[in-house]
Parts: C-alpha cells; structure tokens; sequence
C-alpha cells in the first residue's frame, strides 16, 4: 500500500468519524474533501486543474434527466399526505377488513404498500398511518407490540417499493435504469408486503386476543354505502399508482414522465376530493423543495469528495480489496450486506447510497454481479436498518407520534419479528436473483 493511499483511508475515517459524530453529511463530504485535497496539492499529488474535473463531474449529474423524478414523486406523495388522501384510504380498507381478526393490521399492510408505491418518502409514511392508525388499534386492543411493529414495518417499505427515493438515488450513483430498478424491486417489495400479511394472519389465529376483529359499533358503514366509499376512496389511488408505474414498465413514458404525471394526478385528486387549497399547495412544495435541494446538496459534495478520494487512490485501493475478498462473488456480495446493514443503523439511506455504492460499484462491475439486483438486495438492507432497534429511524418516527401508552420499548420489540421477515426476503433475493431479474429480462426481451 502507498503512503497516498494510507492517506485516502485517512480521509475516509475522519469523514465517518465526522458523520457519527453527528455533523452534517454534506459539510461532513466537503470538509475532508477540502482539507485532504489540500494535503494532495501539497504533496503534488493533486494538482490544481484537477478541480475542473469538479465542474464536468458536477454538471455531468445536473445534466440527467433521470434526477427530475425526484421533485416529481416527492411532490406526489407529499400531496397524497397533506391534501388527507392517505388518510381517506386507510380509514375506508380499515372498515372493508374491520370484521376480520386483525383486519385492521391488514389494513395497515395494504395501505402501507399503496402509501409507499404513492409517496416513496419514509417518514411521511409512517407518520402518517402512525397517526391514523395506531390510536385506532391501541383503543381496540391490540397488542401494542404488533401494532407498532406492522407501522413501521408497513411504512419503510417506501424504501423498497417503486417509485422509491431511495430507487431513484441508487440508480444515479450505480449507474444503471431507474426503470429496470423499478421493475427489479417490483416483486422482492411484494414478496415483503406477502409476508408481513401472512405474520398478521399467524398472530390473528395464535392469538386472537393481539389482533381483534373491530367491534361493529366502529363499522359506521356497511353494504352498499361501503362499496361506494371504497369505490370513490381507493380505485383512483389505485389507478394512479398503476398508471404511473405501468406507463414506466411498458416504457410509455420515462420515470420522470410519469413523475411529472403522478404529480399533477395526486393534485387533481384532491381536487376531486374537495381537499385541495393554497395552503396544501404551499405544504407540498415545500416538503418537495427541501427534500430535493437536500440530495442536490449531498449530490455535490459526495462528487467533491469523491474526485479526492480518488485522486489520492483511495477507490482504487477499496476496489482491489473487496474484489479479493475470501470467497470472491459470494463473499463481496455478503461483506457488502453486512456493511450496508450496520451503516443503515446510525445514517440514512442518503448518506449511505452517496458514500459506499461509488466503493462497491467497480469491484461488483470486476466480479460480474449484476447491479440491479445488487441494488434491490442493498435497499432490502436498507430496510432492515431502518427499523433496527434501538436507534432505527423508522423507530422514532413513529415513537413522534405514538401515544403516550405505548412506551419505546414496545416499538422496539415490536420491530424485531419484522426484522426477521426481511431478513428472510434477503435470502430469497439472494438465492433466488429471478425474483429481480424476471421481469427486467421479460421487458427487454
């Protein structure tokens, strides 16, 4: 190893010491980006022309279309949130599955899918149904441990499922289609969302008294009044999802076509509903603003960091590594989960699509791992962190909103089973690439 490279590896802790620390991500990026970059001119490792490279790496990204999909299905589900859309659809399947036992944790998995194949943003969702739902359950008896445990659950798979934030991030820094990542996720998030089902039909027979059926006085509607409510509150939703994915998987449209189109379709849905004004208007901009100028920010800086980084051979020292680790595929592959896991603990998903996927890239290009699988196994991942106690951030969003009943404790016990379901949807994607790869094959053929 080279003393430029100890000096790369240098870099590369001081900034994670920064970021745990608690600093920034962007000034965490920027900062050992500047100072390194200055050691690397000192030694004459890093000449000065060299930061031209900034600005054609910089407006090289700006230039991708692909990023305009982000505003777009921000704003989306940001008008889905805040014009009272989500909360209509939760509160009409919770009454269509209320007789069943556990019914209402059904509910949650169904419009957890819809809300994360809707808002593709984490924290909106699971505060969402936090508010909606848990109250709801808490005063029907659930068990608190389930209830909690199903949100949080249900609300993170907006990592996951397309038209995901966290997709259209992953396929920016990997480099690959964000319409074959959509299409790659499709049936892993579903195999997700079957199994938090199947948890909740378990617990429902096992032990009838965790997951009761709602008594009828809370079943204000029933037969045809039901039905129109459901047909008025859940096929439009529906529709849209459908017709936004759909255009992107029978390649109608671009995903930022059809961001663009499920943009203005969740506004004209809550026209039709009667919720939309200035205000909702205003709201929805703003969340789309900050989120989008956030990931531009980091965008920036990452690229900052990256270029020394990589002049000061740190990338190239990191892709020889874990291209000859113990095992080859396999084992870079399982390093790869673990590291991801254990990162997705204590930063967001951000943090961890702009600093590892550029390290793992070339060494998964070097060993023929097939990136868009590789990204759908790291977004599972990313799930599992996110609801990992004790510090998930799954876990303190929803705590925000709990109520004052259901203590910490409970969510974080809560969160263990469903741990272990995702920990079960990794293993079939590993084991079985088809379940990404299908369908990405079957529209390319």
């Amino acid at each position: 190893m080279t003393g430029l490279e100890w000096i790369a590896i240098v870099m590369f802790i001081l900034f994670l010491f920064l970021l745990l620390s608690g600093y920034p991500v962007a000034f965490s990026f920027a900062g050992t980006a500047l100072v390194f970059g200055a050691i690397g001119m000192a030694l004459g490792e890093f000449p000065l022309s060299r930061l031209g490279l900034l600005q054609n790496r910089w407006f090289g990204a700006m230039s991708d279309y692909t990023l305009l999909a982000i505003p777009f299905f921000v704003f989306m589900g940001a008008m889905f949130e805040k014009s009272g859309l989500a909360e209509e659809l939760l509160t009409t399947i919770g009454m269509l599955l209320g007789p069943l036992r556990g019914g209402l944790a059904l509910a949650v998995v169904i419009v957890g899918t819809l809300l994360a194949a809707a808002t593709g943003v984490v924290a909106a969702t699971v505060i969402v149904m936090g508010m909606l739902a848990l109250p709801v359950m808490v005063r029907y008896k659930y068990d608190h441990k389930l209830a909690t445990g199903i949100i949080v659950a249900s609300g993170t798979m907006a990592q996951l499922l397309p038209p995901s934030l966290v997709l259209v991030v992953l396929a920016d820094q990997v480099g690959i289609s964000v319409g074959d990542l959509f299409m790659g996720a499709l049936i892993p998030g579903l195999i997700l969302s079957g199994l938090y089902a199947l948890y909740v039909i378990y617990v429902a027979i096992r032990y009838p008294d965790k997951a009761p059926a709602l008594p009828p006085e809370a079943r204000t509607l029933h037969g045809w009044p039901l039905i129109r409510r459901a047909l008025l509150m859940v096929v439009p939703p529906l529709f849209l999802i459908f017709a936004v994915l759909g255009s992107i998987f029978f390649g109608i449209a671009t995903p930022t076509e059809a961001g663009a189109v499920g943009a203005a379709g969740a506004t004209l849905l809550a026209l039709i509903n009667r919720q939309l004004n200035w205000q909702i208007v205003k709201e929805a901009a703003r969340s789309t603003a900050n989120i989008t100028s956030l990931v531009l920010m980091i965008l920036f800086c990452s690229t900052f960091f990256g270029l020394v980084f990589d002049q000061l051979g740190g990338q190239r020292w990191v892709t020889n590594v874990l291209s000859n680790l113990p095992g080859g595929y396999w084992g870079f592959v399982i390093v790869a989960n673990i590291a991801v896991f254990l990162l997705g603990i204590n930063l967001e998903f951000l943090e961890i699509s702009f600093i590892v996927m550029p390290l793992f890239v070339p060494a998964a290009e070097r060993l023929g791992v097939d990136l868009v699988w590789f990204s759908v196994m790291m977004a599972i991942n990313l799930n599992m962190a996110f609801i990992s106690p004790p510090v998930g951030f799954s876990l303190f969003y929803l705590q925000s909103v709990a109520p004052e009943e259901v203590e910490t404790l409970d969510i974080h016990k809560g969160a263990l089973p469903f741990m272990v379901l995702q920990g079960i949807a990794l293993i079939i994607v590993m084991l079985f690439p088809q379940t990404v790869t299908w369908l990405v094959n079957l529209a390319s053929a």
